[in-house]
């Protein structure tokens, strides 16, 4: 089983949801978060006074998925999550060794 861990733009998050859905991935947890990368925050002008914007709002997407799906899962949230411009985020995959329903106490990948 792998986790994947996606920092996309907040208004891609409706498209990237339904492009695992149509996977048949069961579900997703998403964080709001704010974060920034190579484009480094942007300057605004309030009152006249110039200042910098760190921290960009971001959606962390949280899926768990078999280690058949991971490829086709990698691809619908790139795919659904791209605009081409900088800040469009990243997908990161790490190793899950295991999982349980807490409700039936089933483990491994029945329990996704």
């Amino acid at each position: 089983m792998k986790k994947i861990e996606a920092i996309i733009k907040p208004f891609k998050l409706d498209e990237v949801k339904e492009a695992l859905q149509e996977l048949g991935v069961q579900g997703m947890t998403v964080i709001e978060a704010k974060g920034y990368g190579r484009q480094k925050g942007q300057t605004e002008l309030y009152r006249g006074a110039e200042y910098v914007v760190d921290f960009l709002p971001k959606i962390k997407i949280e899926v768990v998925v078999a280690d058949d799906q991971l490829s086709r899962a990698l691809e619908a949230i790139s795919a659904a999550a791209r605009t081409g411009r900088i800040g469009d985020g990243k997908i990161f995959v790490s190793e899950v060794l295991d999982v349980m329903r807490i409700r039936t106490g089933e483990t491994g990948p029945v329990a996704i």
